[in-house]
C-alpha cells in the first residue's frame, strides 16, 4: 500500500461485491475478495490460504472479519482478526477490537476499540482455545441463597 515492506501474497480478485450490492449472511472465501458494497454478516477466509480481503472506501462490513490479510479503506463494525497483515488506508474505520500480527496504518485511519498484537502462533492457539470454550460443556451453577 505504501511501497515498503512485504505485500499480501494474493493479488488476484476472485469475487467482487459491487458498490450497489447489499449482501446479508455469513461469507467464507479463499483467494481474493473485493468489497465495494455493504455486507451484513461475518466474513471468514480459509486461514491456511493466502486469502486477501479488500474493502474499498465505499465498502462497509457489519460483522466480524477473520482473514489472513486485509486491505481496508472502508468501514468495519465488528471485531477484526488478522493472522498475517492488516493495511489501513486513510479512510479506514474499525468500530470494534483489532487483533493483528502486522499492522500498517495511514494518517486518518481510525480504530474505535482495542488494538491487540498477536503473533501467528498465538493466533491459532487462541482461536483453538476460543473454539473449545465456545463448544465446550455448559455448566449451570446452583443458586444457594
Amino acid at each position: 500500500m505504501f511501497g515498503n515492506g512485504k505485500k499480501a501474497k494474493c493479488s488476484r480478485i476472485d469475487t467482487i461485491i459491487g458498490q450497489n450490492t447489499r449482501f446479508e449472511g455469513d461469507m467464507r472465501f479463499s483467494g481474493g475478495l473485493h468489497i465495494d458494497g455493504n455486507v451484513k454478516g461475518n466474513i471468514t477466509a480459509e486461514m491456511e490460504s493466502n486469502a486477501v480481503l479488500t474493502i474499498s472506501e465505499q465498502g462497509a462490513v457489519t460483522g466480524d472479519v477473520r482473514v489472513p490479510n486485509l486491505v481496508l479503506n472502508g468501514s468495519v463494525l465488528g471485531d477484526v482478526y488478522i493472522s498475517e497483515r492488516l493495511e489501513m488506508a486513510s479512510h479506514a474505520k474499525v468500530t470494534g477490537n483489532v487483533f493483528y500480527n502486522l499492522l500498517e496504518m495511514a494518517m486518518g485511519a481510525e480504530v474505535n476499540g482495542k488494538l491487540v498484537h498477536r503473533v501467528e502462533a498465538q493466533t491459532s492457539a487462541e482461536d483453538d482455545i476460543e473454539e473449545q470454550v465456545l463448544d465446550g460443556p455448559r455448566v449451570q451453577l446452583a443458586n444457594n441463597t
